[in-house]
């Protein structure tokens, strides 16, 4: 989509640099007042035509209350905190941070109605690991996604969270997937480790981001 945008603007820069070089041959000041004119209106019609095409882009959260977190209501293993508002007026998100747990498990689900054929998507798991974080060096974090297609296997991959630790916030893809007829329905998602039995702590979950991915 980018490359495709980067034609038209090419091709507009190209359209304009003609009609400039055309209207100072001419003598007529109406006549160049006028190429000016529509000049104008052209370049404001392509400009709206970008934002638009980037407004448009659907991108959805699911926020971190809104997952399955297991033993996420036992403030033993898991507290709920405040995020800061990125917009005036902004509805608070809680994010789910980790205290300790042996049985890391963050699912959930999304209905694709409202994407969009032919689009492929990306599911993401919005993350960040405190610097005082813990027990991620013993075996990787592991992510899944699977698709209403029955043609398609589960996706699945393992991630390594210790050289995150103490860092900014981490986009970790589940896994993407392309719109069709045959992926309306529910996907599930989900970020584990079953295996180590070992304790973990200092994982921030925000959310998850299903978002078309050639963003703009």
């Amino acid at each position: 989509m980018k490359k495709m945008l980067s034609a038209q603007m090419a091709t507009t820069c190209l359209i304009i640099a003609v009609v400039i070089f055309d209207v100072m041959k001419r003598d007529s000041t109406v006549a160049v007042a006028a190429e000016l004119l529509s000049l104008a209106v052209a370049m404001a019609f392509m400009i709206k035509f970008w934002v638009l095409k980037k407004q448009n882009d659907k991108v959805f959260m699911i926020n971190a209350r809104d997952l399955s977190i297991t033993w996420s209501d036992n403030p033993e293993y898991w507290s709920w905190i405040p995020l800061p508002n990125e917009k005036p007026n902004e509805e608070v998100v809680e994010a789910a941070l980790l205290d300790q747990v042996c049985w890391l498990d963050v699912s959930g689900k999304f209905d694709t109605k409202d994407l969009s054929l032919g689009i492929t998507y990306e599911v993401i798991f919005v993350v960040k690991l405190e610097d005082e974080a813990y027990g991620w060096d013993w075996a990787p974090v592991k992510l899944k996604l699977v698709v209403p297609s029955g043609s398609e296997t589960p996706q699945e991959q393992s991630v390594s969270f210790v050289e995150h630790i103490g860092k900014q916030w981490l986009d970790i893809s589940a896994g993407e997937f392309i719109m069709s007829k045959e992926s309306v329905g529910e996907i599930s998602f989900s970020l584990y480790e079953h295996e180590a039995n070992m304790w973990k702590s200092g994982l921030i979950v925000k959310g998850v981001v299903i978002r078309s991915k050639h963003q703009l």
